[in-house]
């Protein structure tokens, strides 16, 4: 099966080019694809340094424009979702995201990350982590769908994909890797409001109640 990674990225310049290190290159990966999300800084151009194909949109859609549009350009038969932002990424955490999905164990792979919060590292579960592998066939048909989808709700409508198709899924840990958090990047406040945003984002997508749902569906169905 061939995979593409997809790697959205907006204002990530001086974080990308270490996530590319990781990924570029590894023998599972068979093509990898930055879909600039309308950049104001060198996001584009740190892109462009690496054997990357870069989609450079002209304006910010936010985060699920970004990946849409990455499922849009690839006809692979798997997809690796990858942030932009990732610290301590390794090949070979890739190798364990992707391996669940390539042997056909699971459907989908999510990431349980180092700093994850708390509750989601004691039930075992981030269920809107941003690192995963899919099987591209989940999200067939689903182009205006996706169109209608808020900024921050893609990783919530892949469960409910997932979830209807009734497939299975792998949680795979990631020691060492962690995101940054949103007040690291863009101060307190900032990260706060965006924080909000992102929640506002995600109750838009699925009711508060069908989040819980889908927990509680997710940790069934896991491998």
């Amino acid at each position: 099966m061939r995979l593409t990674c997809v790697i959205p990225a907006y204002n990530e310049a001086a974080r990308l080019g270490p996530v590319l290190e990781a990924v570029v290159g590894h023998p599972l990966i068979d093509e990898v694809l930055v879909v600039d999300d309308g950049s104001s800084d060198g996001t584009s151009a740190v892109a462009a340094a690496y054997p990357v194909r870069l989609i450079t949109l002209a304006r910010n859609g936010g985060k699920t424009a970004a990946l849409a549009r990455g499922f849009a350009e690839t006809a692979s038969e798997v997809v690796l979702l990858i942030d932009a932002d990732l610290v301590g990424l390794s090949p070979d955490h890739l190798t364990a995201l992707i391996e669940p999905v390539k042997s056909g164990r699971a459907a989908m792979s999510i990431s349980l990350r180092d700093n994850a919060p708390g509750l989601w590292r004691w039930i075992g579960l981030d269920y809107i982590s941003g690192e995963r592998a899919i099987r591209r066939d989940l999200l067939a048909g689903q182009d205006e769908a996706l169109r209608r989808l808020p900024k921050f709700g893609f990783e919530v409508f892949l469960n409910s994909l997932a979830i209807a198709a009734g497939v299975r899924i792998a949680v795979v840990r990631l020691p060492g890797v962690v995101s940054p958090l949103k007040s690291a990047k863009y101060g307190l406040w900032t990260g706060i409001w965006g924080d909000v945003l992102m929640m506002r984002d995600l109750f838009r997508a699925v009711p508060p109640l069908g989040l819980l749902r889908q927990i509680l569906a997710l940790r069934r169905m896991r491998v």
